[in-house]
């Protein structure tokens, strides 16, 4: 099992959900977060407003995923999310040591879904 954590430019939130739909991962969680990376100082435009300054606005994801399915959502993110200019964003991929379905009190990968 795997935690899929993505960090990616808000406009590109809803061509990342369309590929993820596609790769058949419709679990996740959306977060609005603000961070920089080497693009620190660089103006943006976002929904239409400049923005200048050390801390820009980034939509985070976080996905858990059984092994077979990390692929298929890396590739699909990054197929979303890329525009081939910095700031494009950055996946991290963790070990989920384990998952625990509240609801049924289920473990392991068939929490995950």
């Amino acid at each position: 099992m795997k935690l899929v954590i993505a960090v990616i430019q808000p406009y590109k939130l809803e061509a990342v959900k369309e590929e993820l739909y596609k790769a058949k991962v419709n679990l996740m969680t959306v977060s609005e977060v603000l961070g920089h990376g080497r693009q620190k100082g660089v103006t943006e435009v976002y929904r239409g407003i400049k923005e200048t300054g050390n801390l820009l606005r980034k939509v985070r994801l976080e996905i858990a995923v059984n092994d077979n399915f990390l692929e298929p959502t890396l590739k699909a993110i990054i197929k979303g999310a890329k525009t081939g200019e910095t700031g494009d964003g950055k996946i991290f991929i963790l070990e989920l040591k384990e998952c625990v379905r509240i609801r049924t009190e289920e473990q392991g990968s068939i929490a995950i879904g």
